[in-house]
C-alpha cells in the first residue's frame, strides 16, 4: 500500500507538494483553485517527500531513503516567496527534516548506508528554523499563524503579519521540533522561543477550570474562542506538554500536563465521549458534536498510563468507523455524520497502535485489519489513495495529504511488525504529532536551557493527580487478559443503539454566560437597530448579487471581547436556526460512479441531488447506463437526437431553462436518467458547497427518472472519458457501490428491466404515470441542502465557519453543512474543512489531454493495478 502511494507521488507529482490521485498530477499552489487555510501547508518545498523520509526507514526501505535524501538536498528550495502556516511547516517540514536526519545518522552509525551523509538535512532544518523565527516577533511570544518564507512577517512584501489570533495548538505545538533543533545544533534560540510560547499559554489558562480555549489573541493573550476540548485547535498542545517531558526531562512540562489532564477528565471526558465545554463554566457543553482529530487522545492516554478511558473512547470511535467505513470529520453525540469528509487522517490508527502496544490484545490487530481493508476497498485509486469527499456516498476528493504517507503507513506497519521486522529499536525514539522520530538521547545533549520550574508560581498542585511513572502493562495485562475486553463490551453496540436526539437550539446547548443582545430568531436585515447591534458584535453584512446578504463575523472588529463572544453565539444561533427551518427540505449528496473500462467503479464523483424525479435512496441498485451528450446541449427544447438518447443517461449543460424542463425533455426522448453539468468554468465540489436542483414551482410528479448535478470539474472528467473511449457507463446512486457488487447489480438491473418491459406491455399508461419513484423525503436526512425556484436554481448547502446567508426579506436561506455549528478561527492539526475561495488566476478544469501524460500512458501505468483489483475482487479482499 505504501509503495502504491509513494511511487505514484514520485512518478506523477514530484517535485510538487502533494499528489492529486484522481487526476494523476501534482498539486502546485497557485495553479489549482484555492482551498483556503488547507493550502497554507503547501510551500513549494516537495512537502510529501520531506514528510515521508523517516517512514521509508521504518518500513526498511533504506535504498529508497538514501535516494530520497539526495533528492531533497539537491532539489528542495526553502527560500520561496510564499506564505505558509507556521504550525504546518513546523510539524511537517521541520519535523520531517529532523526525523530524516535522526534516522540518517542512525543508519550511518550502523555502517551500511548513508556513509556519505554529513548533516545536510540538519543544515536545511536550521535554515528553515531561522525562516520561522520572524513569526515570534510579538510582545507575548506567541507566533503569528503565518510567515513568508522569503520575507518573514513585517516586510512590505510579506503579505502577512496582520493576523491577531492563532489557535492554541498552533502556538503550543513547537517545543519538540524547536528543542530538537537546538539540541542537534547547539543553537539555543529555537528552544527558547518555543518555551516562551508555552509559558505564555500556561499563564493565560483559565485559573478556576485549568482549561485553555481554542483561539487566543497573539498580542493581548485574551481568549477569542472560549470553548475547550481535546480536538481541533487544541489537540497537540496537550500532546506536546507530555512528550516534552519525555524528550527533555523537564518536570514542569509533566506538572502542567497533569494539571490540564485532571481538568479534561473532570469536565470534558464524558465516557466514552469527549465534548467541548466553556472554560469559564466547564460544567456546560459548548457543542453537541465531536471532530475526528480527537481520535489521537486515546493514544496520548496510553502514554499517560490511563488505559481504561483510552479503551472506552477508542471503542466508541471504532463503532463509528464500522458504521461509516471511515471516521467522518465530525459526528454528533448520537453518532450521525456532522461533517462528511475524511481526508485519510491517521489519528485513529495512531491510537490503535499505542493500545496494542500497551495491552497486547489481538483485538487491536483486527481493528488495524479493518482500517487496511477499508482503505483498499474505498480509497485506493489507480494513482494512489484518494480522500473521501463524503463517507456516506463513498465519493472521492482529488487529494492525498502528506500526512497520509508520514503517519498512516508508519503506524499501521508498526502495529503489525514484529521486532525482527525492524532495522532499529523504535523505543529509542519519540513520535512528534506528525509521527516524525526524534531520539531520546537529545534529553542529555546541549542543555542550554535552565530548568526553572515556573509551574508552581501559578497554581497549588495536588500531588495526588501526578503519576510520575506509567503502570507496567507487562504485569497488568497478562494477569488479566480479559481486562480490555471487559471495558469494551458495554460499548459494543453504543453507536447502533443510540437513538437520534432532537437538535437543541444553540442557546440551549451553549447555555452559559450573558444572553446576547440580539437573538437570531428575532433578526431582521431591514432593522437599523439590529444592524447597529451586529456592528458592535463584529458582524458585518455583505450584499450578494442574488439579493441575499451574507453575515461575516470578525472578532477583532467587535467593541469588546464580550461583544465578540456574543457575536460568535449569534452566528451559531443563526446557523442552527437555518438547519432547523430547512430540515425537511434537505437531501444528502448522491454519487456518480464510472463503472466501465478502465475505471471499473474506482472513480466516484460527488453529485448534487434533485428535489424531483426518482429518489435514489429508495432504489438500492440505482440507475446504470451509458452516457450520451444530448442535442441541444442545454436540454431546453425538444431533443433532436432521441435515437441516441433512448435507454441512455443524458448529459446536458446547466442554463437557459428550469431543471425540471430539462428533465421532462430528456425523459420524453427516452433517457433513463440525466446529469446536469455546471456551465461555470472551473467549478468543483472540492471548492464549492453542495448544491441540489430545485423544481419549477409546479407539480413534478410526471418526472420519474433520476436527475443529478455535477460541477464543471467533475463533469469534465466524464466528458473527457467519452472523448477517449466513446462508450462510458456510469451508475447513479445514493452512495458508491462496492466494486465486487457491481456485477450483481448489473444482473438485478437486467431482471428489473425485463420485469418493467412486461409491465409496460400490460398497461403502458400506468407505467408512464407511475409515482412511486417521485422524491418524498420522509426521514430526517443527514445532508444539508435547500431550494429556491429561480430558473436553474441551485441551493447552497454549506457555509463558512463564520458566515451565513439570509434573504433581504428577513427569511433565512440555509448555509450549513451537516447541520454544523460554526467553527471559526484555526482548525489545525492536519487541517479541518474551511470555506474555500477560488483564486482568479487558477483554472481547475479537468482536461486529461493537458496533463503531463497522455491517457494512453496513464492507462499503461494502471494495468498492473487493474489486474490487482480484479484479483482482489475475486478474493473479496
Amino acid at each position: 500500500m505504501f509503495d502504491h502511494a509513494y511511487s505514484n507521488y514520485m512518478e506523477h507529482a514530484y517535485p510538487a507538494d502533494e499528489l492529486m490521485p484522481l487526476t494523476c498530477r501534482g498539486r502546485v499552489r497557485g495553479q489549482e483553485p484555492s482551498r483556503g487555510d488547507v493550502d497554507d501547508a503547501l510551500g513549494k518545498f516537495s512537502l510529501t517527500l520531506i514528510d515521508t523520509l523517516d517512514t521509508l526507514v521504518v518500513l526498511n526501505k533504506t535504498k529508497e531513503f538514501e535516494e530520497a535524501v539526495k533528492k531533497v538536498i539537491k532539489d528542495v528550495n526553502l527560500d520561496n516567496d510564499i506564505v505558509v502556516s507556521v504550525f504546518e511547516t513546523n510539524i511537517r517540514v521541520l519535523g520531517g527534516l529532523l526525523g530524516g536526519h535522526s534516522v540518517a545518522i542512525m543508519l550511518k552509525e550502523k555502517g551500511e548506508h548513508m556513509q556519505w551523509y554529513n548533516g545536510e538535512l540538519l543544515h536545511m532544518a536550521k535554515e528553515l528554523g531561522y525562516k520561522l523565527l520572524p513569526a515570534f516577533n510579538t510582545t507575548s511570544g506567541l507566533p503569528y499563524p503565518r510567515v513568508n518564507l522569503k520575507f518573514g512577517v513585517r516586510h512590505p512584501e510579506a503579505r502577512t503579519g496582520t493576523e491577531t489570533d492563532t489557535c492554541t495548538a498552533c502556538a503550543g505545538t513547537l517545543i519538540l521540533e524547536f528543542a530538537a533543533l537546538s539540541r542537534f545544533t547547539g543553537t539555543s534560540i529555537f528552544e527558547e522561543y518555543a518555551r516562551k510560547a508555552l509559558d505564555f499559554i500556561w499563564e493565560k489558562r483559565q485559573r478556576s477550570s485549568n482549561l485553555v480555549g481554542v483561539t487566543i489573541n497573539i498580542h493581548t493573550g485574551d481568549w477569542v474562542r472560549k470553548d475547550s476540548g481535546v480536538g481541533a485547535g487544541i489537540d497537540s498542545y496537550y500532546e506536546y506538554l507530555l512528550k516534552a517531558y519525555v524528550l527533555l526531562g523537564d518536570d514542569s512540562f509533566l506538572e502542567r500536563f497533569n494539571t490540564h489532564y485532571d481538568a479534561i477528565m473532570r469536565y470534558i471526558s464524558q465516557p466514552p465521549l469527549l465534548l467541548d465545554v466553556h472554560i469559564h463554566k466547564p460544567m456546560l457543553n459548548a457543542r453537541t458534536w465531536m471532530d475526528s482529530l480527537l481520535a489521537f487522545f486515546p493514544g496520548l492516554q496510553v502514554l499517560k498510563g490511563d488505559i481504561r478511558p483510552a479503551i472506552e473512547t477508542h471503542e466508541m470511535l471504532y463503532q463509528v468507523i464500522k458504521k461509516h467505513n471511515f471516521l467522518p470529520e465530525a459526528f454528533t453525540t448520537d453518532f450521525r455524520v456532522h461533517w462528511a469528509q475524511h481526508p485519510l487522517r491517521p489519528e485513529f490508527a495512531e491510537s490503535t497502535y499505542f493500545l496494542y502496544k500497551a495491552t497486547g490484545d489481538p483485538y487491536y490487530l483486527e481493528v488495524g485489519k479493518t482500517l487496511i481493508e477499508n482503505l483498499n476497498k474505498y480509497a485506493r485509486v489507480p494513482c494512489g489513495f484518494a480522500a473521501m469527499k463524503d463517507v456516506r456516498t463513498g465519493s472521492h476528493e482529488d487529494r492525498m495529504d502528506s500526512f497520509f504517507l508520514a503517519e498512516m503507513f508508519k503506524y499501521l506497519y508498526l502495529l503489525f511488525a514484529d521486532k525482527e521486522d525492524m532495522i532499529f529499536d523504535i523505543e529509542d525514539y519519540i513520535f512528534t504529532t506528525e509521527a516524525h522520530l526524534l531520539p531520546l538521547w537529545l534529553s542529555t545533549t546541549n542543555q542550554t536551557i535552565s530548568k526553572k520550574n515556573t509551574t508552581t508560581e501559578y497554581t497549588e498542585l495536588d500531588d495526588s493527580n501526578f503519576d510520575w511513572t506509567c503502570p507496567n502493562t507487562q504485569i497488568l495485562f497478562p494477569n488479566d487478559p480479559m481486562f480490555a475486553q471487559s471495558i469494551r463490551e458495554p460499548l459494543k453496540n453504543v453507536v447502533d443503539k443510540s437513538c437520534p436526539r432532537g437538535i437543541s437550539r444553540a442557546e440551549e446547548s451553549l447555555g452559559s454566560g450573558p444572553k446576547p443582545p440580539l437573538r437570531a430568531r428575532d433578526f431582521m436585515a431591514s432593522n437599523p437597530e439590529h444592524l447597529e447591534i451586529l456592528k458592535k458584535m463584529g458582524v458585518s453584512l455583505i450584499h450578494l448579487k442574488d439579493g441575499r446578504v451574507q453575515l461575516v463575523q470578525h472578532a477583532v472588529q467587535a467593541a469588546s471581547s464580550l461583544d465578540a463572544e456574543d457575536g460568535l453565539r449569534f452566528m451559531q444561533e443563526m446557523i442552527e436556526l437555518s438547519s432547523q427551518q430547512q430540515k425537511e427540505q434537505q437531501l444528502p449528496p448522491r454519487a456518480v460512479q464510472i463503472v466501465s473500462h478502465p475505471f471499473f467503479g474506482r472513480v466516484v464523483l460527488t453529485a448534487g441531488p434533485a428535489q424531483f424525479g426518482m429518489d435514489l435512496s429508495k432504489h438500492k441498485s440505482g440507475t446504470r447506463g451509458f452516457v450520451v451528450t444530448i442535442k441541444p446541449y442545454n436540454g431546453c427544447s425538444e431533443i433532436t437526437n432521441p435515437e441516441a438518447v433512448k435507454e441512455k443517461i443524458a448529459l446536458m449543460q446547466r442554463g437557459q431553462c428550469m431543471f425540471a424542463e430539462k428533465a421532462r425533455n430528456i425523459q420524453k426522448a427516452g433517457a433513463i436518467g440525466g446529469i446536469v453539468i455546471d456551465d461555470n468554468e472551473g467549478s468543483s465540489s472540492d471548492t464549492a458547497p453542495l448544491f441540489q436542483m430545485a423544481g419549477d414551482g409546479k407539480n413534478t410528479d410526471d418526472i420519474t427518472i433520476p436527475m443529478l448535478f455535477l460541477f464543471n470539474k467533475e463533469g469534465n472528467i466524464i466528458l473527457d472519458a467519452i472523448r477517449e473511449y466513446e462508450a462510458v457507463e456510469v451508475l447513479l446512486s445514493d452512495k458508491a457501490k462496492d466494486r465486487g457488487k457491481l456485477k450483481d447489480l448489473e444482473m438485478e438491473n437486467m431482471d428489473q428491466k425485463l420485469s418493467e418491459n412486461d409491465s409496460h406491455k400490460q398497461n403502458s399508461e400506468e407505467a408512464s404515470s407511475a409515482s412511486q419513484d417521485v422524491v418524498a423525503v420522509s426521514e430526517e436526512p443527514e445532508g444539508e441542502s435547500s431550494d429556491v425556484t429561480d430558473p436553474d436554481s441551485l441551493s447552497p448547502a454549506h457555509a463558512d465557519s463564520d458566515s451565513v446567508s439570509i434573504s433581504d426579506q428577513d427569511s433565512y436561506t440555509p448555509g450549513t453543512d451537516e447541520a454544523s455549528t460554526p467553527e471559526p478561527a484555526c482548525m489545525q492539526g492536519d487541517n479541518q474543512p474551511q470555506e474555500q475561495k477560488t483564486e482568479t488566476e487558477s483554472n481547475s478544469k479537468v482536461n486529461w489531454d493537458n496533463k503531463v501524460q497522455p491517457m494512453e500512458s496513464i492507462l499503461a501505468d494502471w494495468n498492473e493495478d487493474i489486474e490487482a483489483f480484479e484479483m482482489m475482487e475475486k478474493d473479496e479482499l
